[in-house]
């Protein structure tokens, strides 16, 4: 050794590479342990927090894998049975459940610090026999309505957080049973599945250059019958080879001392794929995937209902991230532009609906990130009940560091200041998307899909069927890649017996290199090519994708021979007229005629307060506070609920949008009175107003002119009868 000694860093950073090498080995070896245990329990999941279970899926009349469950609030934890309760649903997308409360600071943790009951629903592995994505929303619906039975003090309904494939599964849910969720966060959700933008956007390609989704079909009946999760957790990591192939593991291997216990974590969930009926998947790549048929209404359920995302009823938030190349913020907002051609029809609707957009953040962690958890989740989890009493629009969310200077900062919560700001509709077209020869582009592949696939079910499938049975579908699903990489190496490989008692004689005389040591910087340069190269091969793979969907499908040829000739417009995905909803809504209109010479102190308090900050379109969390603040100092018996609060902005801003003068101008006529009521009703209202500081220059010819209602006493006029409907 004393003559190894004289390299100097050389001998160094052998011995640190070689020791590294044993405990990278090792993590492998503890990582194949946590995976055969990990696939042995019951419903595997790797939620953080302790919970009981509320209801099993399996019990239901139409029975499902999923389960619901109330998470038990930590040591120290206080909730309040008052607040809306919290229900996290994880997405089913070939990974087990439990990455929404994985670790403390998450969506769970974050809605439990902010005093929420929270509740969890997740999946067990295997899928019950004849389980349909019906099935699997009706019972979300039976949870949904068992939590809100749970909790009959609580001044909201249940809000839910929906992560990526459970955003669009709820969301399907809240439009079958408008009446049971309060808001719905839909993090990392795709709902517009042919959106996307040239050059970035690969994976909405997939079904395309497949052929259709009979390669979907095909994969159910090698699975004889069951389709495996592994194969969509391929379809993920294929979407960036430099850090499935490189860069995960060279981070482990660069920092063992540190890493292997996030990594662990991590790959506890990322290396347990949960199966699917074949039926299930089937369905979500034909209407979903390649389909693109829920944004527009297209979709029905057994006994008939349409599933019309303008039914729902609660605000509707959506997280998505520049960073994610699963769900691109169009696969996330295009829906909206689907649904509707101008905001004022959002308003008309009685729909809110809420966006923001990360810069960076990857898919996974919108969910899983511990920054993003104490930033956005915990703003949302604070912020829900004021984003629940926001009157209908489209609004996107400003979260924004506290300045030192910043006005009424005791009206704040936490380190950031939550806003709503109103957007329109170009603010989402602005993002990027297809033109109409791209969508008449996605048309034709769907075409060809369900032209494929009728073949394959035809001419191959009852082949497939015949030779594939369980034992051999078995064996394919546990020597899948992704299940092979973690079962083989782990302790019931004998060839892994050395690796845990050499591992541990390197603990005990591990001798990590110097950071500057210069073979550690050419490691370091060696594995930024590597990736480097991965990631070119990625950008002109991606290229070749898009470039061949593109000519295939494009063709005028292709077009003519599926349908869509010259003189079929392919391209215009509009939804179609519903008019049962315009006959409500007409109804609505008439009866709200006489609400605006007719209205109660708090009514016309609202109303003013409304007009007066219409020109900013910005409202933020200090607002909110100091009206919670002025409801809670009433006595209790005189305190109004939430929910009828909520009712009455949502009534008087619907006054001011359908006719502003006309609501302002009556007014006068309904304050009370009392000069020392109006002065009370005035003060009121300043005080709410100042809560983010001084008016803007739009704002305060609006002040004075209400400021010079209240002044006045009113001159009572005669109010109309009611119009007989």
């Amino acid at each position: 050794m004393a003559n190894w000694t004289q390299f100097g860093p050389a001998y160094e950073y052998w011995t640190d590479a070689v020791q590294r090498g044993v405990l990278f080995l090792d993590v492998l070896r503890e990582r194949g342990n946590v995976y055969h245990a990990h696939s042995a329990s019951t419903v595997p999941n790797v939620l953080e927090f302790q919970y009981e279970l509320v209801m099993d899926g399996r019990t239901l009349p139409r029975p499902v894998n999923y389960g619901l469950v109330r998470i038990l609030p930590p040591d120290g934890t206080v909730t309040d049975e008052t607040k809306p309760p919290f229900v996290v649903v994880d997405p089913r997308a070939g990974h087990g459940p439990g990455i929404g409360g994985m670790k403390q600071e998450s969506e769970i943790g974050v809605a439990l610090k902010a005093g929420h009951p929270c509740y969890f629903i997740g999946f067990a592995p295997a899928p019950m026999p004849g389980q349909t994505v019906e099935d699997v929303c009706r019972a979300e619906a039976a949870f949904i309505e068992e939590v809100a039975r749970r909790h009959p003090k609580a001044e909201g309904k249940p809000v839910i957080v929906a992560n990526c494939q459970a955003g669009w599964q709820v969301m399907m849910m809240a439009a079958m049973r408008p009446d049971l969720p309060g808001p719905i966060m839909l993090a990392g959700s795709p709902l517009s599945y042919w959106a996307g933008v040239r050059g970035r956007n690969p994976m909405r390609y997939l079904g395309g250059v497949l052929g259709g989704t009979w390669a979907t079909a095909l994969a159910g009946d090698i699975g004889h019958g069951i389709f495996d999760g592994a194969h969509l957790v391929a379809n993920f990591e294929s979407l960036n080879p430099a850090n499935t192939y490189w860069q995960k593991a060279y981070n482990v291997y660069s920092k063992i001392d540190t890493e292997a216990e996030r990594y662990l974590e991590f790959e506890t969930w990322w290396g347990s794929p949960v199966l699917m009926n074949a039926g299930e998947m089937q369905w979500i790549a034909d209407n979903l995937f390649v389909g693109n048929r829920l944004a527009t209404a297209e979709l029905r359920t057994s006994d008939d209902l349409r599933l019309d995302l303008r039914n729902i009823r609660s605000p509707i938030v959506v997280f998505c991230s520049w960073g994610d190349n699963i769900t691109p913020p169009q696969q996330a907002l295009d829906w909206v532009t689907d649904l509707y051609r101008h905001e004022d029809e959002i308003v008309s609707n009685g729909q809110t609906i809420v966006y923001t957009m990360h810069q960076t953040i990857g898919h996974l962690g919108i969910f899983v990130s511990g920054k993003i958890a104490s930033k956005e989740h915990e703003e949302f989890a604070s912020c829900m009940e004021m984003i629940d009493m926001m009157p209908p629009g489209l609004y996107e969310a400003v979260i924004t560091e506290v300045e030192p200077g910043t006005i009424n900062r005791a009206l704040i919560h936490g380190r950031y200041l939550f806003s709503l700001e109103a957007r329109t509709l170009d603010h989402i077209r602005a993002l990027g998307g297809n033109d109409a020869a791209d969508e008449r582009r996605f048309a034709a592949a769907a075409r060809v899909s369900e032209i494929t696939h009728g073949l394959y079910e035809a001419y191959a499938s009852p082949f497939v069927r015949a030779a594939v049975t369980e034992p051999v579908a078995e064996a394919l699903r546990q020597a899948h890649p992704n299940r092979l990489r973690f079962a083989a190496l782990s302790d019931r490989n004998p060839a892994m017996a050395p690796v845990k008692a050499l591992a541990e004689k390197v603990r005990a005389d591990r001798r990590p290199a110097a950071p500057d040591n210069p073979f550690i910087v050419a490691e370091r340069f060696m594995s930024e090519w590597i990736a480097g190269n991965l990631e070119t091969y990625r950008v002109m793979r991606d290229a070749a994708v898009e470039t061949f969907f593109l000519n295939t499908y494009g063709s005028p040829l292709l077009q003519a021979l599926v349908g869509l000739g010259p003189h079929v417009d392919g391209s215009e995905r509009r939804i179609e007229r519903d008019l049962t909803r315009e006959v409500i809504e007409a109804e609505l209109a008439h009866q709200m005629e006489a609400r605006f010479e007719t209205a109660e102190p708090v009514e016309v308090l609202l109303r003013a307060l409304i007009y007066i900050r219409l020109p900013d379109g910005v409202v933020d969390e200090r607002g909110y506070a100091m009206l919670r603040a002025i409801r809670d100092e009433q006595p209790p018996e005189r305190r109004m609920p939430l929910q009828e609060l909520k009712r009455i902005v949502r009534e008087q801003f619907m006054l001011l949008h359908a006719d502003e003068e006309r609501a302002v101008r009556a007014i006068p006529a309904l304050l009370p009175a009392r000069r020392a009521d109006r002065e009370a009703m005035r003060d009121i209202l300043h005080r709410l107003l100042a809560a983010r500081g001084d008016e803007s220059a739009a704002c305060k010819p609006r002040l004075a002119r209400i400021d010079a209602m209240f002044a006045t006493a009113p001159e009572k006029q005669p109010r109309p009868e009611p119009v007989e409907a």
